[in-house]
């Protein structure tokens, strides 16, 4: 009588399996599915995507494991804690510079789970802090800065302390950190870097940006409109 595959071999059919579910056409049908699998299972697979160099599935496993990790916390909160410890040690440098994709999902595990958020959100806003764990590679900031963005969406408070440091990404060479930080001055009302958006309101550089589980292409420049509109809204609600 056969006897149960041994577990590479379980675990190579489960990767196939996962890589499957985030190459569905729609995310929705994506994020529908993903209950089907052992949410314990579905980490491990999660994570190899992360890093992948293919933008649309690294993007698509980042949701999933937003997901997957909120729904472990509402079962088991030190199991979901362990992913977000994983995470952060991808994200120190003796990690040897496995972070790609982190930060990001770091962001939206948060976003998803307001337990999580409260015990987790200001390691989330030390990579952005010099005097912190600040990451050096734009690649990395703009990881960054996307996860701090996903978490002001539901958290805005607990994103605010990343304003102060807002103006160095703003000034960076790379148009998707500059953008990405842009963005996220809208979501946090981050009102003091007004000039510095204003300086931008030119910069025809087109960015990749994941918004609504969907990876679109915008321009500096509308980011930075769209993020006045907010701050200019707010400073007139402030005044009345």
């Amino acid at each position: 009588m056969a006897g149960n595959p041994p577990p590479v071999t379980r675990g190579r059919a489960l990767k196939k399996e996962v890589l499957h579910l985030l190459r569905l056409p729609d995310v929705e049908e994506m994020v529908q599915e993903l209950p089907r699998f052992p949410v314990r299972g579905i980490i491990t697979p999660l994570f190899s995507f992360l890093c992948s160099s293919d933008e649309t599935l690294k993007w698509r496993a980042v949701t999933a494991m937003g997901e997957a990790a909120a729904r472990l916390a509402g079962e088991d909160m030190e199991s979901a804690r362990v992913i977000i410890r994983r995470l952060m040690w991808n994200l120190n440098d003796e990690s040897g510079g496995i972070g790609w994709g982190s930060a990001e999902a770091l962001g939206e595990i948060l976003s998803l789970h307001h337990g999580l958020a409260v015990e987790y959100a200001h390691i989330l806003l030390s990579y952005s802090f010099e005097s912190g764990n600040f990451q050096e590679t734009p690649s990395m900031q703009s990881g960054v800065l996307w996860g701090i963005g996903r978490l002001a969406q539901a958290e805005p408070d607990l994103a605010a302390d990343a304003a102060h440091h807002l103006p160095g990404f703003l000034q960076s060479q790379d148009p998707t950190v500059r953008g990405i930080a842009a963005w996220v001055a809208g979501l946090i009302r981050a009102s003091e870097v007004g000039p510095k958006l204003k300086s931008l309101q030119d910069d025809d550089s087109e960015i990749p940006i994941y918004m609504n589980r969907k990876l679109i292409r915008q321009k500096v420049k509308d980011l930075c409109k769209d993020s006045m509109k907010i701050l200019d809204s707010s400073l007139k609600e402030s005044d009345r």
